[in-house]
């Protein structure tokens, strides 16, 4: 059965840009992706000591059961050169499992929706753009709801226009 997920991707080491192309290039042969949203300049969290990341948020349909997903997610980061470094550290490309359908799971593995969506402004506010109207299936209330209260939205800046940031562009 063919489900609606929602992603958020990040980069803040070498060309981020290429990371983040290369990401949906490979995320595409997975999943089918639907909306991109733009590119968002974003302070790092955590470890405030580093480059500033590029963001942007993904809506996909997938057949793959949650865990699946989680493992094609996790090769795709490591085939875009994503190795193990410290909590919060520089990244070649991050991808996070924001929302799965309306599934609500929590695993030592895995947690839908990611237990931090509604306290990150660098993800909420690419979200926002493609999904503005999306219930959140635990709080119950619309992501555009959520971005326009979340912490952190002033080190948040979209780069490119309201066109989809393209896994193919150069």
């Amino acid at each position: 059965m063919t489900r609606s997920v929602y992603l958020s991707m990040g980069s803040n080491v070498g060309d981020r840009a290429a990371h983040l192309r290369a990401a949906l290039s490979d995320l595409d042969r997975v999943l089918t992706v639907r909306r991109i949203s733009s590119l968002y300049r974003t302070d790092p969290v955590g470890v405030t000591d580093q480059p500033e990341f590029l963001n942007l948020a993904v809506e996909a349909e997938t057949d793959l059961e949650p865990f699946e997903l989680l493992a094609a997610v996790k090769q795709v980061e490591h085939d875009v050169g994503r190795r193990p470094t410290f909590r919060w550290g520089p990244r070649v490309v991050d991808l996070d499992i924001l929302l799965y359908h309306d599934l609500v799971l929590e695993t030592p593995e895995l947690t839908i929706p990611h237990p931090e969506l509604t306290r990150r402004a660098f993800v909420l506010l690419p979200l926002a753009e493609i999904a503005p109207r999306l219930i959140h299936p635990v709080e119950h209330r619309t992501i555009a709801d959520l971005a326009a209260t979340a912490p952190g939205s002033a080190g948040v800046h979209r780069l490119d226009a309201p066109q989809p940031f393209k896994p193919d562009s150069a």
